[in-house]
């Protein structure tokens, strides 16, 4: 056993369950998922019918209630697809750094693809889709390659504690430089604050089919990462020793990783920590066998942001509350207790 799993989680979760129990879990979080789907489509500042629904699917826009569907469709969707690549984003990171604490907003991952959209748009004036999914990517690589290098340095290497303070400090530094940036830019700035926050209202088809390519990329590539992970999770040395080429898997499972969270933080903004509870909640369910864990956090993820976006517009009725808030209300809480109940030996 290595010492990522071993003080990372605890035996019981450990264990690995039988691959029936898995599937009616995993039966379980779809159902969960088809019933979320349907609430977020029919819950908001106004309620619909099944009508109004029917309605919209149909083309009609007659009632103010088929209208409120067709601009719920394509932010359910939006949702989904945003919640699933964290989720895996999150799972696909811990396993690269063998790192409990790894999330794409704690390494820095997200504010890396803030601070390179934000230069983009005040400085070099981008507006096009496909110039802000490149830009938040290549933002989000940078700061990647960055946090690793810096958790690297000194003795004993990549340790969870020196991952998560190189990840905490690049993430505040990286927001002093968004806020330095947008500051003299009130044309901007003001939609770009917004924007930080993360959420995803405002979303429409048009903006989420350029996309659809990079996620796509992303989830491809870290699913088939899926048996490499598994291998590195036994060690460098045995995962040499079984014929694994570690930098190179690292290196592959982290480009999925990076195309998923500069997708989705071009659209939605920098959502945080919702890469860092899904894994975790997995884990407990079915062990951490990546074939199975990598799939069970794209459903939990869905499923947990599009709560959260369900959540966000009940709770303030009739205005709103971005799911990124409801998800850093919720992950914020989580983060103490695994640091507190874990007791990682390097914190």
């Amino acid at each position: 056993m290595t010492a990522f799993s071993r003080t990372a989680f605890p035996r019981p979760f450990i264990s690995q369950r039988s691959t029936g129990a898995k599937s009616l879990w995993l039966a379980g979080f779809l159902m969960l998922l088809a019933g979320l789907v349907i609430l977020s489509v029919t819950t908001g500042t106004r309620d619909v019918a099944w009508g109004d629904i029917v309605a919209a699917l149909r083309g009609h826009f007659d009632t103010i209630g088929a209208a409120a569907v067709t601009v719920r469709l394509p932010r359910t969707l939006l949702a989904l697809l945003a919640g699933a690549a964290l989720g895996l984003a999150g799972a696909v990171m811990q396993g690269v750094t063998r790192n409990p604490l790894a999330d794409p907003g704690i390494l820095g991952v997200n504010m890396g693809a803030s601070l390179a959209l934000a230069v983009g748009v005040a400085w070099f004036g981008i507006a096009s889709a496909q110039a802000y999914i490149w830009t938040a990517i290549l933002g989000a690589g940078v700061s990647a390659v960055f946090v690793y290098f810096v958790g690297s340095l000194g003795r004993g290497g990549a340790t969870p504690l020196k991952l998560a303070l190189a990840g905490a400090a690049t993430s505040v530094a990286l927001s002093s430089l968004v806020t330095a940036v947008v500051l003299p830019r009130a044309d901007i700035a003001g939609g770009i604050r917004s924007w930080q926050i993360g959420g995803v209202g405002g979303a429409t088809f048009e903006r989420i089919l350029p996309v659809m390519p990079f996620l796509a990329a992303g989830f491809a590539i870290s699913l088939l990462s899926a048996k490499k992970l598994n291998s590195l999770a036994l060690g460098d040395d045995l995962a040499v020793g079984l014929g694994e080429r570690v930098a190179r898997t690292r290196a592959v499972a982290a480009l999925g990783a990076i195309l998923l969270c500069g997708a989705t933080t071009a659209l939605c903004g920098p959502i945080g920590f919702l890469g860092l509870i899904v894994p975790h909640l997995c884990r407990m369910l079915i062990g951490v066998d990546h074939r199975w864990l990598l799939p069970f956090s794209i459903v939990s993820g869905a499923c947990l942001l599009l709560a959260a976006d369900v959540v966000g517009r009940i709770a303030s009725r009739p205005a709103e509350l971005d799911a990124g808030i409801v998800t850093a209300l919720i992950g914020a809480p989580f983060f103490i207790w695994i640091v507190r109940r874990q007791r990682i030996r390097q914190l």
